[in-house]
């Protein structure tokens, strides 16, 4: 079993994930590409003392990226998840 804080990396603070957590109760997570969505939910769980609704993934590729000759690399990828909590719970976003 993975430890909660491994699988996930940091809260996504954008304009999109901001205007999610006040309308639609969900947190946008920016977690470990090889974690599941069973995982999230209890890392969710048990870091943040809240219920989980249901967890949504995303991978996005990396970006292509040139070099200083014409060679391309590319950026890493990432993965994201979009929590949704259970009315009435909160996670406390101090930005």
């Amino acid at each position: 079993m993975k430890l909660p804080s491994s699988i996930l990396k940091s809260l996504a603070l954008t304009e999109k994930s901001n205007k999610l957590g006040e309308t639609l109760n969900q947190y946008v997570f920016r977690v470990d590409p090889g974690a599941n969505k069973i995982e999230i939910r209890q890392a969710v769980e048990r870091l943040f003392k809240v219920k989980v609704e249901s967890v949504r993934t995303l991978t996005r590729a990396g970006k292509k990226k040139r070099e200083r000759r014409m060679t391309y690399g590319r950026t890493s990828s990432s993965k994201r998840a979009y929590v949704t909590l259970k009315a009435g719970d909160k996670i406390d976003v101090v930005a």
